[in-house]
This record gives structure tokens, C-alpha cells and sequence, in this order.
């Protein structure tokens, strides 16, 4: 099973340690496109700082962020699980994880990034500001740019099991599953079931909808859950107590599409 997550907008900075090495770093299929991310991100970040900020989409309060950026290449670099914060890693906790379900993590979960394109959460990054939804001057916009990149790589990446893909649509915008991969696919909706005026509506919630995935994982995780594909993957998360709305697509090489209903937000 190979899990496709979003970043975080925050992430955690400090500690100790060595710099990146981008040789390191897994899919190096990539390399060529990371390093030129990097370098246009750098020389933005060193210039001029609201040009910077206007680029990167940032407020007067996250003017640290630019500076940030300008000394990516020497910043200390941590495994990208330790790097990415927020609603969606703050459920999945993989710090918490035993031992058997955080090696089954760092095996599967692949996280993507406007700056690395995709990477592993054992990959030492240093934490950095740039959203796949940035345009850069030199480069264009992050989402179109990795597309070609992505393409090379993730067929081969993505094994010959279940793709379980819980990334925002700007993410999902640098790589869509294709053909017999494609097939193997299941994206998850979180939908927030209600009854008002005894009528039930259905609503996306952004902040539960992250919380949700990211607990999701976490008990495929601690369940040892291996599904090969997406009807296994219904199975496996009804078994686990979720309600799950589920249709094969009409086409063999087409992602399925999943529905996680929920009554409660927490």
C-alpha cells in the first residue's frame, strides 16, 4: 500500500542535526527538478523580500518565513515525519506509532511538497515554506512543473498494491494515477453527516476532513491493514468501524472514489 499525503503549511523548526543532502533524498528520479526548485527559491528568498512574500503568498507575519527559505541549504534537515505539523500529522502521530506500525508507515506514506515534489517521511528535510500552488517566476506554477517529473517516477513507486490518495486538490494536481495504476486508486472525502429539520445534510468539513485522514492512516497502521485495492481498502475501513460509501468506477482504469461518512466533528 503506498499513502499519498499532503504537507503541512506549518512545520516544525530547531533541533540539531546535519543539512540536507539531496542525494539522499528517495524517488532521486527527481533530483534534476528539486534542485532547480531549490535554487529558484533560494535566490527569490535572498532578494527582495516582498517581491518574496508576494510570491510565496505570505502576510507581513510570516516575513520569517522568507529568511527561512534563504538558508535552506545550510538549515538543519530532520526526517520529513518530524518536519510536517498540523491537524492531519497531529492524528496520525507517528512518533506515537509502535514499532511494527511506524515501520509499515515509513514504508507507505509519501508525502508531496511544492519544493521536493514527493518524499518519504524517513527523508531529512529542512523545513521550508513553498505551497504546490506558488508560481515562480523562472519556473512557473509548482503544480504544472512537477507534473512531467512525477510522471517518471510514481508508476514505479506505486508498486503493485492499493494507492490510497488523501492529498488536497493542489496536490493531487501534480500527479494523477493513469492506466492499470489508476485502477488500484481510491481517493477518500470526508463528509459530515447532520440532521437538520429532519432532513440529513452532508457537509466538507476542511479541519475534521484532515483530522479524519490522518487517524485513518494511524489505525490502518496499528491494524496491520495490507489491502491490495480499493474494494479491500472498503472492507478493511468498515471492519475498523468507519462508515464507508463506495462504487466501483464504469471504467477498469479508473481511480475509485470513497465516501467517509461522519456524525461527529472532533
Amino acid at each position: 500500500m503506498l499513502v499519498l499525503l499532503p504537507p503541512s503549511e506549518g512545520k516544525a523548526a530547531g533541533g540539531s542535526g546535519a543539512p540536507l543532502e539531496p542525494q539522499a533524498l528517495s524517488l532521486p528520479g527527481l533530483a534534476e527538478a528539486r534542485a532547480a526548485v531549490l535554487e529558484e527559491l533560494v535566490e527569490l528568498c535572498a532578494g527582495d523580500e516582498l517581491k518574496a512574500r508576494e510570491v510565496l503568498g505570505l502576510s507581513e507575519g510570516l516575513r520569517g518565513e522568507v529568511a527561512k527559505n534563504a538558508g535552506l541549504r545550510s538549515a538543519v534537515a530532520r526526517p520529513a515525519g518530524e518536519i510536517y505539523t498540523g491537524v492531519l500529522y497531529d492524528a496520525l502521530d507517528l512518533a506515537g506509532l509502535p514499532a511494527p506500525a511506524r515501520a509499515a508507515a515509513e514504508r507507505s506514506l509519501m508525502v508531496f511538497s511544492g519544493l521536493w515534489g514527493a518524499v518519504r517521511v524517513t527523508d531529512r528535510i529542512p523545513s521550508y515554506r513553498c505551497s504546490m500552488g506558488v508560481k515562480l517566476p523562472g519556473l512557473g506554477a509548482l503544480g504544472a512543473y512537477w507534473r512531467e517529473p512525477m510522471a517518471a517516477v510514481m508508476p514505479e513507486a506505486a508498486g503493485e498494491g492499493l494507492v490510497l490518495d488523501l492529498r488536497s486538490s493542489a496536490y493531487a494536481s501534480a500527479w494523477k494515477p493513469k492506466g492499470e495504476v489508476a485502477g488500484r486508486t481510491a481517493t477518500v472525502r470526508v463528509l459530515h453527516s447532520q440532521i437538520v429539520d429532519g432532513v440529513e445534510k452532508r457537509s466538507v468539513v476542511s479541519h475534521f476532513n484532515k483530522a479524519t485522514k490522518g487517524r485513518l492512516v494511524r489505525e490502518l497502521l496499528l491494524a496491520g491493514a495490507a489491502p491490495q485495492g480499493p474494494a479491500e481498502l472498503v472492507t478493511a475501513l468498515r471492519d475498523l468501524g468507519y462508515t464507508v460509501e463506495a462504487e466501483a468506477p464504469a471504467k477498469p482504469a479508473k481511480a475509485w472514489s470513497l465516501d467517509v461518512v461522519v456524525t461527529q466533528i472532533h
